[in-house]
């Protein structure tokens, strides 16, 4: 057993041993602190770009891991080449799969260019072209030649119609033949005045005549349609030499990339086809019903001639680093849009929009695995995606049947890039029980500690860490008294004395709140005080419910003595936390023991209240107590455990010795001392183990002393293994110098017992008995009273 100074309670730095008076003398933080096996691993999946080798950065929250990692990816990639293009096009074979193209760096924005000055040059020259004197005057040959044609085809079924003495005339409704009679037309009541014979002859005679009619207009529609398709022939001619002009440069300068050289030979072959779209000849002006309007037919002509840029890296420096915050299928992914045309959905290749993956493509993609993870139909596809080295962009309503429309599949996109996963380590563990691809392609882990050794260099360095924080979010610095109060806080916060917290969201926010109150009491450097009022506020914010407890303590409503002895009852300390406040609050453990059925009954477990760690405790006290004193004959006792006014969930190990403390004052008689309270596991043999919380419990316990009254007996008894832990607030170390509280380290139950009763524990002799007038040896005394008034009864 050991009584703790001043000395034992805090690590504190000497602000003259830090060798400067202010943060602003010191230079910014550039190094990573503490933190070299997860900056190596990183690295190590940086440089190794082979397949699988992506990275999965794990820590606890708040440790810096984002910022770093981004700050080291930042640095890497600046190393590494600038990747391709992308641009996305036309396909004229099957307009429902875009091709898509790679293209050097700056190459597709100037593609995009050379494409929309051809498209714009040709729209206004090919007009010119037909509204000039050569394709009239060639136009108007082959009209003539083919009216000639028509004229000579009208002419001979005129000659035959004549010898018939039948009439051809051309009315609205078509050619109508009228017989002749001495050269002039034939009225109906002269054509009633002929014989049978007659009439029969004549209409023999306009059959065969408008037989022959029919024929010829048959060879003269025929006539139309080669007309026709000579002046198509002509146009397309015509404009496939104008294109041919405007285009031969491209063709030109493409001519090593067969897939834009082969697109380009399409785009030049597709407008000479649709010349007369292009140049909006032979649209009628007015829409159709139900159909489009002319302007309509040439805007979507034109649409399949623009160039969709999907990634332009013309301007990027190095590989890309993208950060995607929220990464939902469709951000990460990709987007096929789509829009209302005339009650329907329509879709092109120009509506597609790249996601985070084609936009990294080439360099490093930063996820949160808990927003991956919550993101529906993101996770599968990704790993898919890792794993074939390929991207689709598609639209996911359709792999699941909810798109009544057929949507665009635009051709497979290469895929070489670094995924950086950021999360909680349980995340990983998780993955690696349940996804057996996931250490398939996430080889690499890099894990960020949330603490570091305390030392000279690591102090210094947290100075520095203030100094940069002060710069960057332009606040006071830091005076050295100051700095101090961060170290000691970021011990307090790492729960161990020789180590510093690596937390730096938490020493951030600290160092902003210090600040803060600095400039309120006008100081144009951060003291001290400042530091210690900025904990002390931000403890009071959130110690609402804190209160409440101790209200309910101050007025009795929770019986807890911490003055004068009782038997078989004792003050455990428990540790609650809300959000980022936790506090140590105290609670009454009391024991009965009587005969009965041997074993432990533990009220919470009975109840359901108990979590598996405290039934492990339990069973753990039963070994102790079997182990000590059932060597000679077996244990006849029944025990109740319980905590008093308890009514919610409890967990943990930590009040283990505690009941056993409380279990051998009711076994020998002997009472505790009310103003001592208790902490620390046991194991089998007795010795007592480490606990976390520890200087929670104890300002807890030394809080309600001093609200009832410091009486200069009172303390906490604490495992001898967390004194490298204690980092007690200023106000407690006062008292304990003041001799007004204390605190012991044990590192056995017969350590504690004495303490508590002022008893000697009592060693055992040979024969297995403990000595009479001893703590252990009138529990022995009982037990051996049980097991023999047992043994009667049962005879």
């Amino acid at each position: 057993m050991k009584k703790l100074t001043t000395k034992d309670l805090c690590r504190t730095t000497d602000d003259e041993a830090l060798k400067f008076k202010s943060t602003s003398e010191l230079p910014s933080l550039k190094q990573v602190i503490g933190q070299e096996r997860a900056v190596r691993a990183l690295e190590f999946g940086l440089e190794l770009l082979a397949p699988g080798y992506n990275v999965f950065v794990g820590g606890v929250p708040g440790t810096g891991k984002s910022t770093i990692v981004k700050n080291l990816v930042q640095k890497f990639a600046a190393t590494k080449p600038v990747p391709d293009d992308w641009i996305v096009v036309f396909n004229f074979r099957d307009e429902y799969n875009p091709k898509v193209f790679r293209l050097p760096a700056g190459a597709g924005i100037k593609f995009t260019k050379q494409m929309k000055r051809l498209i714009s040059s040709l729209s206004t020259d090919l007009p010119k072209v037909f509204k000039g004197e050569l394709y009239a005057k060639r136009k108007k040959e082959i009209t003539a030649e083919f009216d000639t044609g028509r004229d000579e085809i009208i002419a001979s079924v005129n000659v035959e119609a004549a010898e018939q003495d039948i009439q051809l005339t051309l009315t609205q409704e078509g050619f109508q033949t009228i017989p002749l009679k001495d050269g002039e037309p034939m009225s109906e009541e002269a054509f009633a005045a002929l014989d049978e014979k007659e009439q029969a002859e004549l209409n023999e005679r306009i059959g065969m005549i408008q037989e022959h009619l029919r024929e010829a207009l048959r060879d003269m529609a025929e006539l139309e349609e080669e007309r026709e398709d000579v002046v198509e022939n002509l146009q397309e001619k015509i404009a496939l030499d104008s294109v041919e002009h405007r285009i031969g440069r491209l063709l030109e300068n493409y001519a090593d990339h067969p897939g834009i050289l082969k697109y380009l030979q399409n785009v030049r072959d597709d407008i000479a086809e649709h010349v007369q779209e292009f140049v909006g000849m032979n649209v009628g002006s007015e829409d159709e019903e139900g159909g489009v309007s002319p302007q309509q037919v040439q805007k979507a002509l034109m649409q399949r001639y623009k160039v969709n840029l999907l990634v332009d890296n013309s301007r990027q420096e190095g590989a890309p680093l993208v950060i995607d915050t929220n990464p939902s299928y469709y951000n990460l992914f990709g987007r096929i849009g789509k829009k209302a045309v005339m009650g329907a959905w329509y879709s092109d290749f120009t509506m597609i929009t790249p996601g985070a993956l084609l936009k990294a493509n080439g360099g490093f993609l930063i996820l949160d695995i808990q927003s991956v993870l919550q993101n529906a139909h993101v996770w599968e596809p990704l790993k898919r995606a890792l794993k074939n080295k390929s991207i689709q962009i598609e639209d996911v309503n359709e792999q699941f049947g909810f798109s009544s429309t057929t949507s665009l599949k635009p051709e497979p996109i290469p895929l070489d890039l670094n995924v950086i996963l950021l999360g909680r380590s349980d995340y990983f563990h998780y993955l690696q029980e349940v996804d057996d691809a996931f250490n398939k392609t996430f080889k690499v882990r890099a894990d960020f500690d949330y603490e570091v050794n305390r030392n000279t260099k690591n102090e210094h360095l947290l100075c520095q860490f203030i100094a940069r924080v002060c710069r960057e979010s332009k606040l006071p610095h830091f005076t050295s008294g100051a700095a101090t109060q961060i170290i000691v806080y970021s011990s307090r916060l790492a729960g161990d004395k020789n180590k510093l917290s690596l937390q730096f969201g938490t020493l951030v926010g600290l160092i902003t709140e210090s600040a803060h109150w600095a400039r309120k009491q006008k100081h144009r450097q951060v003291w001290m005080e400042d530091v210690r009022k900025a904990i002390s506020e931000k403890r009071f914010r959130g110690s609402l419910y804190e209160e409440k407890v101790w209200e309910n303590i101050e007025s009795e409503t929770l019986l807890i003595d911490v003055k004068g002895e009782h038997t078989g009852q004792i003050n455990g300390l428990a540790v609650y936390s809300m959000g980022d406040n936790s506090f140590g609050k105290p609670s009454k453990i009391t024991a009965t023991t009587y005969m009965g059925e041997p074993g432990i009954i533990s009220v919470e477990r009975e109840a359901k209240l108990s979590g598996k760690t405290y039934d492990k405790g339990n069973l753990i006290i039963n070994g102790y107590l079997g182990q000590t004193f059932a060597q000679n004959f077996p244990l006849s006792v029944a025990i109740t455990l319980t905590f008093e006014q308890s009514y919610g969930g409890i967990d943990g190990d930590s009040a283990s010795s505690t009941e056993i403390y409380a279990i051998l004052s009711a076994l020998s008689g002997f009472p505790i001392k009310q103003g001592i309270a208790v902490t620390g596991s046991v194991n089998q043999w007795g010795e007592i183990q480490a606990i976390g919380g520890v200087n929670e419990k104890i300002e807890g316990f030394f809080h309600l002393c001093d609200i009832r009254g410091l009486t200069g007996d009172q303390g906490v008894i604490v495992p001898n293994s967390n004194v490298a832990h204690l980092m007690i607030m200023p106000d407690i170390q006062a008292a304990v110098k003041a001799g007004k509280f204390h605190i012991w380290a044990v590192d056995t139950i017969a350590e504690g017992i004495e303490l508590l009763t002022g008893v000697k524990a009592g060693v055992m002799n040979k024969h297995g008995n403990f000595p009479a007038r001893t703590v252990f040896g009138e529990a022995q005394s009982k037990l051996k009273k049980y097991f023999l008034k047992g043994q009667a009864l049962n005879k």
